[in-house]
């Protein structure tokens, strides 16, 4: 009775203004080569990250590589980039 996990990004979608990568993470249990149950969990990856109150580009490279891969596809673009900084930097 072998029982083993396997988890994958097996559904990855580009939504909205600013092309926010959604990422689905399956995490699947086997038992003997069956599939016994599989969860789900879901994240989201902005094209610009706060850091020390400065905007840089996200560190994808924990990502699955077909999720770097999109996000390294050019869908962030610069203008893209700066309308995303423009809607989320508060006012001071």
């Amino acid at each position: 009775m072998a029982l083993s996990e396997v988890k994958l990004a097996d559904k990855v979608e580009v939504i909205g203004e600013f092309q926010d990568v959604q990422v689905r993470v399956a995490t699947i249990i086997y038992q003997d080569d069956v599939e016994l149950t599989r969860a789900f969990h879901r994240h989201v990856i902005n094209c610009q990250v706060m850091v020390d109150g400065e905007w840089e580009d996200p560190d994808i490279s924990g990502e699955y590589q077909n999720v770097q891969d999109i996000c390294n596809s050019g869908i962030w673009t610069e203008a893209i980039k700066e309308a995303y900084r423009e809607a989320n930097t508060p006012d001071e």
